[in-house]
């Protein structure tokens, strides 16, 4: 088996290519720091990287990127915070840039082959009872709407293919690092626990699960 890793210098998709390598997986590892470079916020960097590894052809793609806060700027609590450039940024790397790695990288994926993108449960318009992290919420929305419309054209055209959206639970990780102190004693997952939920959800998806947003325990999340 081959799999491809976007976002795999750290955290989660450090951990996930770590046991797909212990499993003895084919990986390749791409971050904005590889060699190739991808970066989510610059579509060329995206298209030469899947030029560069035309020759290849992978069973599993996993978009292990996000963002929710930089050092300038947190998540939203107010309107009264909202910014435009903060907004565009989010959905740059949430929504947009995971659906131009599908447009460049869709053809060097094998007939049967999985592509998961890491989203999160606050992404869920159902799920919103709290409020705040407008652009993150909205963000994680827009990629989980894009990830079902693509399993729709999948199904016409590739319907052997599964595109899924995976909630990975909270992980000890810098995005989450300053919003830890009210998660629930054993729920701060550390990044190798998470990617060894993530990678046995992904291990027994069938096409009839693409399209949806599915949890670290294998249990969907409505929209």
């Amino acid at each position: 088996m081959k799999a491809l890793i976007i976002g795999a210098t750290g955290g989660i998709g450090a951990a996930l290519a770590d046991a797909l390598d212990a499993t003895g997986t084919a990986v390749t590892r791409l971050s904005r720091r590889s060699d190739p470079p991808v970066d989510l916020t610059d579509e060329p960097s995206i298209s030469a990287a899947a030029t560069a590894l035309a020759d290849q052809c992978f069973d599993l793609l996993i978009l292990a990127t996000g963002t929710l806060h930089t050092a300038a700027a947190g998540p939203e609590k107010s309107w009264r915070q909202l910014d435009a450039a903060t907004l565009t940024d989010s959905f740059a790397v949430n929504a947009i840039g995971p659906m131009l790695v599908a447009r460049h990288f869709l053809e060097l994926m094998a007939p049967t082959a999985t592509l998961a993108f890491l989203s999160a449960r606050v992404g869920s318009i159902s799920d919103n009872r709290l409020g705040g992290w407008y652009g993150y919420r909205a963000s994680k929305a827009a990629l989980n709407q894009f990830v079902r419309t693509l399993s729709i054209e999948l199904a016409r055209t590739r319907p052997d293919m599964t595109a899924v959206a995976l909630h990975p639970g909270t992980v000890d990780t810098a995005l989450s690092a300053p919003f830890q102190r009210n998660v629930p004693s054993g729920q701060l997952f550390t990044p190798a626990i998470s990617a060894a939920h993530l990678l046995a959800v992904i291990a027994a998806l069938t096409p009839a699960d693409s399209g949806r947003l599915i949890d670290w325990a294998g249990e969907p999340i409505s929209p």
